[in-house]
């Protein structure tokens, strides 16, 4: 296990932690998680499964993305769409299938078809906003 992975393990126990913390287990009650797309046909899966799909097409190296990162996970938590990440570099058709061309690079799906496409760090309300629109 690399440093960067086990940093994410713990990362990822202590926001399970505060979660759960003090009483607050009722408020995270049915918390979602964004999920890490696996390949091809997992990407199609979730956004011909899903209405409303967020895709956060990132890579480990890239500064923004990490900055984007807690935005990506309480979007997950807090609206009824998906949130899908797709490391670029582990899938690297997925990202020129989809024209990434810099990361991060955000993209909104409904119902099936790419309805949206955002490049560079966005604030929480302006994606809420767009995932609402479609919502």
């Amino acid at each position: 296990m690399s440093d960067r992975d086990e940093i994410r393990r713990k990362k990822l126990e202590e926001l399970r932690e505060r979660a759960t913390d003090g009483g607050a287990a009722e408020a995270v009650e049915g918390r979602r998680e964004p999920v890490h797309v696996e390949g091809d046909d997992h990407f199609d899966e979730l956004v011909a499964a899903d209405g409303v799909v967020l895709v956060d097409f990132y890579a480990d190296w890239c500064g923004p993305c990490q900055m984007l990162e807690p935005i990506v996970e309480e979007l997950a938590a807090e609206t009824d769409a998906t949130v899908a990440k797709v490391d670029i570099d582990r899938h690297q058709g997925l990202a020129q299938r989809h024209q990434v061309r810099g990361v991060p690079t955000m993209s909104l799906f409904a119902d099936g078809e790419e309805v949206e496409q955002m490049v560079g760090v966005k604030q929480k309300a302006e994606l809420r906003s767009v995932i609402e629109r479609y919502a």
